[in-house]
Order: C-alpha cells, then sequence, then structure tokens
C-alpha cells in the first residue's frame, strides 16, 4: 500500500461540477453530442482544452470520445498541460498516489514516474506546483468517464525545452500508453482575431510545424511540441475533430479563449 498522498481536487465546483451525478451527465453529454470519422485508426495521443466545462466541455468531448473507440485494456496515460501558477524548472511529475475527482481515485503510475525522476533531470516531483493547478485535474473526470481502467503519468511543464522531453518520452512510450495534452488557444481577443491566431497555430501543429507552434498563442505549446517530437518519432499523424471558441459556447464574442480537439492516430 503506497504511503503517498492522493492529490486533492483544486477547482471541483468551479470549473467543473462538484456533485459526481451531475459531473457524470455532463461529460456524457458532451461526449455524446461529439462524432467522430468512419476511419479513424488507433488512437495514440489527443489534445484536449482545460478551461470550465460550460465553455470548453463540448469541444474536449471529441478528444475524449476518441479514446472510447480503444480497445478495453489496462492504460498508462502521460497526461500533459502547462504550469500556470508556480514556476520551476523541468516538468513536476508530483508524489501521488492518486487524483482525486468527485467521480473517485485515478490511480498514479508510481513506478513510472519514480523510473522517470531517476533517469533524468529533466523531470522533478514539485508538488507545490500540482497543488493549485487546474489543466490536468480538469481532463481526469472524462478520462474516468471514458477509459475503463488506466493509471495517470502528471506532467506539468515549467521551464524546460519540450524536445528533449519528447526525444526522451519516444524511447519510453509503449504499446498501452497514450498521451493526452491539455491546452487552450488564444486568450481574450476578439471573436474574429481569435480565429485568426487559432487557425495559424493549428495549421502549424497538423503540418509538423513545431516552430509555428512555439510562436503562437496558446498556453500548452509545450506540452503539445513533446506530442510533436514523440508524434514525428513514431509515425503518428493528427486529426483536427473541432475547433470553437468561448464565444461559440458559454461567453460574449468581445473577448474569447479559443478551444481545439486534436487526435493523434498511428
Amino acid at each position: 500500500m503506497s504511503e503517498l498522498p492522493i492529490r486533492r481536487p483544486a477547482v471541483a465546483g468551479q470549473f467543473y461540477p462538484g456533485d459526481p451525478n451531475m459531473l457524470r451527465e455532463s461529460i456524457q453529454k458532451y461526449t455524446d453530442a461529439a462524432t467522430l470519422p468512419d476511419d479513424l485508426g488507433t488512437v495514440r495521443a489527443v489534445i484536449a482544452p482545460h478551461a470550465g466545462y460550460v465553455y470548453s466541455g463540448p469541444t474536449a468531448g471529441y478528444a475524449f470520445k476518441a479514446l472510447t473507440t480503444l480497445p478495453k485494456k489496462r492504460w498508462t496515460v502521460y497526461l500533459m498541460g502547462p504550469a500556470h501558477r508556480v514556476p520551476f524548472r523541468g516538468v513536476a511529475l508530483g508524489q501521488y498516489s492518486a487524483f482525486h475527482t468527485p467521480l473517485g481515485d485515478a490511480p498514479i503510475a508510481v513506478d513510472v514516474v519514480e523510473d522517470m525522476v531517476s533517469r533524468s533531470s529533466l523531470y522533478t516531483h514539485a508538488p507545490r506546483a500540482h497543488v493549485p493547478e487546474h489543466c490536468l485535474e480538469v481532463e481526469v473526470p472524462f478520462l474516468q468517464m471514458t477509459l475503463p481502467d488506466f493509471r495517470l503519468i502528471p506532467m506539468l511543464f515549467g521551464d524546460v525545452d519540450p524536445r528533449d522531453v519528447g526525444a526522451d518520452l519516444a524511447d519510453h512510450i509503449g504499446a498501452d500508453a497514450l498521451v493526452v495534452v491539455s491546452n487552450d488557444l488564444s486568450h481574450f481577443h476578439p471573436y474574429d482575431q481569435a480565429h485568426q491566431l487559432d487557425r495559424s497555430l493549428l495549421d502549424a501543429v497538423l503540418e509538423d510545424d513545431e516552430v509555428g507552434v512555439l510562436s503562437g498563442e496558446a498556453c500548452g505549446r509545450a506540452p503539445i511540441v513533446a506530442l510533436m517530437e514523440v508524434a514525428r518519432r513514431k509515425a503518428w499523424k493528427p486529426t483536427l475533430f473541432d475547433y470553437r471558441t468561448s464565444g461559440d459556447t458559454a461567453g460574449d464574442k468581445w473577448q474569447v479563449v479559443g478551444y481545439a480537439a486534436i487526435a493523434y492516430t498511428g
């Protein structure tokens, strides 16, 4: 029995419903509304937004519905996102036995986390960075609803070269592993300007242009580039499922935030 603590939710009841029944109904609504291509292929990674569900949930539904097409087995999920609140060097993996949400505990792959920290200076524990952070937490209930059996590797990106992270991960991600990147696009621009900025960045992702991604406006640029490095080495290919902004869902069009759902298949 692990003596590591359980990471408690920081934004339950704020970014998403704190009541488990309401949370299940909310996620089910978003995934039911999403439609996927018939010839999708084998999903290896997804990019999903991390705003409050009323804003980004419809788009997140596309990314996580793609995971329902996978075989029913135990998956190891590399959940990657940008640290918004606490600065640090490297990629923070935390020191937890599980992430708790209103739907229960999502277990951490503690053995994999310890192996990563021991093998490379790219990785650190830095649990203080995880305590207030929302970007990974909001994805976990979607995973709990769409993957019957999984273990998490929670990866918060601080000051680090994402290409180095991607190169390291590519050598260790096996057939039972998935990558989930948590990312929002441009922030607080007028609707039409946001579309232009977001389209440019999404084109860069789809064209495997990491310079274009790093020069674009998205809070998850670093984990996206890490995923692109993995995908390049493993011949995974991206498909854009959905793009919209908060102005299309639950906000005005004067200052919007952009959201996209992308899957990598291989």
